[in-house]
């Protein structure tokens, strides 16, 4: 791609894109960027009765600096960062901050609850580890500092973003939370008859659903489970979290125990509720769960109902076809593997035994499938498979998976390799995914810090931020629009509704550092401190069309 035509047209593809989607999906043509960006778009197809744009912004090269980069005339606001007091209560902020969503209040662009996952603790959270036992306070303190934080941000009257410690919604959830568990694997043996969960942790991404809640995606839990000598089935779960309603607590075992990266919500041709989900983890899965009933907009939060009680789907990317995790297929493909009959008695068992589970059926292994997105514009499904070096797939790649008849709740499918990692895409290691309401994917990379500015990812330095069009002379071609601080990783994407604002993460920036007095990262560089902390940002500087 030019970088200097092409990339000065830019504005114009994010300005038509839907309008030309919406032409090439009824196979009428495709985009040619020759519209201009005020150029009336579909809206209809995302809900927006206005036409907006992503902005123009001339694309950023690799960077190694030890600071969050962003294109020309956007700027970025620390919103809240690790350690933060975030309510008169005076709790922190928590560590490893992830995935981001934002709740308007009474309508407003301007101010809204914002929803952040906390992953993990990290040396600048809890402190060294010595010969790998934590301590008590390091227990409580990594128990504190995971699971999410509910905060309150708005925009001053200078344009700043910022939090509002005073707020009536302000809150953590972690690790000492307690939840209500629901399902098939409620009560049952496989979690030792609970049917409540002390904490959540892990928290890695996420979605929001139907009905304005949060779904949080429990993923590498095994360790903290183990640290805090806490039952690890407890774990590995999606849990359900209302922003407005500190008591509204769920975890919902009918999606599935593993590695969960991140949920995606749609409907089904028939109105049937359809949750997409990835197992963040080699040779692991990508899953559908869909619902018994059907969504019901009047009811609200009490569709909710709807994740307790359905089927979970496996993909056999060999066939094309969703295969149920049920109890009665597990039985039929462990007839003659009695220790297998022997573990799955209930759908409870096989629901908290997953992973094992959905390969027994035929699912298919893949190469670490993280956030999963729907297509606003067609309902194709977009995986980010990171990568998996088991098979040599360093740098990963974007699966596009189209279901049979454009129906979420269809049993087969089809699916292209979307974009490839590597030096010809400029990218590596792809991880959360947003789309824009011109149907362009965001995406975060995910190349380890051990790895970075090393061997084959040399070229790619910190990881960064994409844009890349899924439509037009520029599909597939990634655009550079953010590079974050040094052993950095940034997360969790996340557009205000008018677009004007994208909420961004910058997790474990001097991931590496061992010595506290020689951080490797000192970002965000406030004054007087010598050390990284994981942030929120606010960016700005986007451009209506």
């Amino acid at each position: 791609m030019s970088k200097t035509i092409d990339r000065k047209t830019f504005l114009s593809y994010l300005g038509t894109g839907a309008a030309a989607l919406a032409t090439a999906s009824a196979g009428l043509g495709v985009l040619n960027g020759k519209a201009s960006a005020a150029s009336k778009t579909a809206d209809h197809l995302f809900g927006f009765s206005t036409n907006r744009v992503s902005g123009y912004f001339e694309p950023i090269e690799p960077s190694m600096e030890d600071q969050l980069l962003l294109p020309n005339n956007f700027k970025y606001d620390v919103v809240a960062a690790f350690g933060d007091v975030i309510n008169e209560a005076g709790e922190k902020f928590g560590s490893g901050c992830d995935y981001n969503a934002f709740f308007p209040l009474n309508g407003s662009n301007t101010r809204g609850l914002l929803v952040n996952n906390h992953e993990y603790s990290t040396v600048f959270s809890i402190g060294p580890v010595k010969d790998g036992k934590m301590t008590a306070q390091q227990q409580k303190d990594n128990l504190y500092y995971q699971g999410m934080s509910v905060i309150e941000v708005y925009r001053d009257e200078k344009g700043v973003w910022k939090m509002d410690t005073k707020s009536k919604h302000a809150r953590r959830i972690n690790g000492f939370t307690d939840f209500d568990i629901t399902g098939p694997a409620r009560g049952g043996s496989a979690l030792g008859g609970a049917t409540k969960a002390k904490g959540t942790f892990a928290n890695c991404s996420g979605g929001v659903t139907l009905w304005n809640t949060v779904l949080s995606c429990e993923e590498n839990f095994a360790e903290t489970a183990a640290a805090s000598s806490l039952p690890e089935t407890h774990y590995g779960w999606v849990v359900e979290v209302d922003p407005f309603d500190k008591a509204y607590l769920k975890k919902h075992t009918a999606l599935g125990r593993f590695n969960h990266e991140n949920t995606a919500m749609g409907l089904a041709a028939d109105g049937r509720v359809v949750v997409y989900m990835g197992d963040d983890k080699k040779d692991a899965c990508v899953y559908k769960f869909v619902s018994k009933g059907k969504y019901d907009k009047s009811k609200g939060r009490a569709n909710s109902a709807l994740l307790e009680d359905g089927t979970l789907y496996v993909a056999n990317l060999k066939s094309g076809k969703w295969v149920p995790v049920t109890l009665e297929e597990v039985k039929k493909a462990a007839k003659d593997k009695p220790e297998a009959l022997n573990k799955f008695k209930t759908q409870g068992d096989v629901v908290a035994y997953c992973q094992e589970a959905a390969l027994l059926v035929g699912g298919t292994p893949t190469d670490r499938p993280e956030d999963i997105e729907i297509s606003p514009f067609d309902n194709t499904v977009f995986i980010c498979h990171t990568n998996n070096d088991n098979h040599g797939n360093i740098h990963g790649h974007i699966t596009r998976i189209f279901e049979a008849n454009s129906d979420l709740g269809s049993l087969a499918f089809d699916f292209e390799i979307f974009a490839a990692g590597g030096r010809q895409s400029g990218f590596s290691s792809p991880d959360n995914l947003a789309f824009d309401s011109n149907g362009n994917l965001w995406v975060v990379t995910d190349i380890s810090s051990s790895s970075q500015n090393k061997g084959v990812h040399k070229s790619f330095m910190n990881n960064g931020l994409f844009v890349i069009p899924t439509s037009g002379p520029d599909k597939a071609v990634a655009l550079q629009f953010a590079s974050g601080p040094v052993e950095s990783e940034l997360t969790g994407p996340f557009f205000t509704p008018d677009e004007q604002t994208l909420f961004l993460s910058v997790q474990h920036p001097g991931e590496n550092t061992t010595d506290m007095n020689k951080p490797t990262s000192t970002w965000p560089h406030r004054p007087g401190e010598k050390m990284a902390r994981c942030a929120v940002v606010a960016i700005s500087g986007f451009k209506l069309g």
